[in-house]
C-alpha cells in the first residue's frame, strides 16, 4: 500500500484539528458530558471510521479495507482495558468529574504521541528482521494468559502507583486540593503543583503500557503502518466520550477480559504462524519457510474478534443481570419482617 506523503499530511492535519476543537470545547466549559451528548459524539467518531474504511475501500481495494476495520475494532476493544484503569486512577486520586474530560483528553494526546513512536519502531523493525514476528506473538500470548488468569476486575483492584509517580509524590511540591484543571496554584503563598499533575503522570505511563499490548497486536492485524496509525487513531478519539457513555455500564462487562484475553491469544498465534510462514531463523526448520504454517485470512480474523466481543458482552450482560436478581432477592430474605398489628 503506497500512501503518498500528502495523505499523511492531510490525516495529520485533520486529527490534528479535532483535538484542537476538543481541547477548546472542553478548556471552555469544563463538565461532565451527559449520556445523551457522549452518546452523539460516540456515534459521530464510529461513523467517521466506518466512512474511513470505505474510503480505504475505494481507494486501496477490499483487503486493505479489512485490515483497516479488523484493526480498528481489535483496537476499540482494547481501549476498553484502558478505561477500567481511568476509572480506578480518577477514583482514587479523587478527580472531580467536572474535570475528569481533561485528564482523559490529555491522557488520549499522551497516547497517541507514545503509539505513534511504537508505530514507526515497530514498522521499521518489521522491515528489517521479520523474526520480530515470534516477538510479537509470544509476547501477546503471555499477555494474554495474564488476561485470562487475573482478569480486569483483579487487575484494576491491584492497581499501584508506579515508580514515577511515588517520586513525584516525594520530589515535588504537591498541594492539598485541586485548583480547577491547572496543574500549579497558589497555596500558603507558594507556588505548588496540584494534585493533577500526578493524574496526568499516571494516565501518561498508564497510556505507555497499554500501547505495549495494542501495537504489537495491530502489527498481527496488519503491517501498513498508515493502517496502524489511523485504526489507533480513530479508536482513541471518542475514547472520551465512550468512558462517560459507559459510565457504571463498564464495571458490568465481567467478562470483557475473557474476551481481550481470547483475541490477544489468537493475534499472537497468528503472528507466530505468519513468522513460521516467513522464517528465516537457521535454528528453526534450518533457516527455510515452514510451509505447513497457515496463512490465516483477514475476514477470519474479522469474525474471530468480532464474533468474541459480542460474546464476551452478551454473557457479561446475562451475568450481571442474574446477580443483581440474586442480590436482591438475598437482601429481601434478610430483612426483618414488619410486626403484625392486631386489632
Amino acid at each position: 500500500m503506497n500512501v503518498p506523503a500528502w495523505v499523511w499530511a492531510v490525516t495529520l492535519t485533520a486529527m490534528a484539528v479535532v483535538l484542537i476543537i476538543d481541547l477548546v470545547i472542553i478548556g471552555r466549559r469544563p463538565h461532565e458530558p451527559s449520556p445523551r451528548e457522549s452518546g452523539i459524539w460516540v456515534s459521530i467518531y464510529i461513523s467517521l471510521a466506518l466512512l474511513f474504511g470505505v474510503g480505504v475501500w475505494l481507494l486501496a481495494g477490499p483487503s486493505y479495507a479489512g485490515q483497516f476495520y479488523t484493526g480498528w475494532l481489535t483496537e476499540y476493544s482494547l481501549s476498553a482495558d484502558n478505561l477500567f484503569v481511568f476509572v480506578v486512577i480518577m477514583g482514587r486520586f479523587a478527580v472531580p468529574r467536572q474535570y475528569q474530560q481533561t485528564v482523559l483528553l490529555v491522557g488520549i494526546i499522551l497516547a497517541l504521541v507514545m503509539r505513534g513512536a511504537f508505530i514507526a519502531a515497530g514498522a521499521a523493525l518489521i522491515t528489517q528482521f521479520s523474526w520480530v514476528f515470534y516477538i510479537f506473538g509470544a509476547f501477546l500470548i503471555y499477555t494474554a494468559i495474564n488476561f485470562a488468569r487475573e482478569g480486569l476486575d483483579e487487575e484494576s483492584e491491584d492497581f499501584k502507583e508506579n515508580i514515577l509517580i511515588r517520586w513525584s509524590r516525594r520530589a515535588l511540591p504537591i498541594s492539598p486540593s485541586f485548583d480547577g484543571a491547572r496543574l500549579t496554584t497558589v497555596h500558603a503563598g507558594r507556588r505548588m503543583f496540584t494534585p493533577m499533575l500526578i493524574v496526568m503522570i499516571a494516565i501518561g505511563t498508564t497510556d505507555l503500557i497499554f500501547a505495549l499490548d495494542s501495537i504489537p497486536a495491530i502489527f498481527g492485524i496488519t503491517q501498513e503502518p498508515y493502517l496502524v496509525f489511523t485504526a489507533n487513531v480513530f479508536a482513541l478519539m471518542g475514547l472520551v466520550q465512550l468512558y462517560f457513555l459507559l459510565g457504571n455500564l463498564i464495571e458490568r462487562l465481567v467478562y470483557l477480559s475473557k474476551g481481550l484475553a481470547i483475541i490477544l491469544a489468537f493475534i499472537g498465534v497468528k503472528l507466530v504462524l505468519e513468522a513460521l510462514h516467513e522464517n528465516n531463523l537457521p535454528f528453526i526448520n534450518g533457516g527455510e519457510h515452514v510451509e505447513w504454517a497457515p496463512t490465516i485470512p483477514i475476514w477470519l480474523s474479522l469474525v474471530v474478534i468480532l464474533g468474541t466481543l459480542v460474546i464476551a458482552t452478551v454473557a457479561s450482560l446475562v451475568k450481571t443481570a442474574a446477580d443483581d436478581r440474586k442480590e436482591a432477592r438475598r437482601k429481601a430474605a434478610e430483612a426483618p419482617e414488619e410486626p403484625v398489628l392486631k386489632a
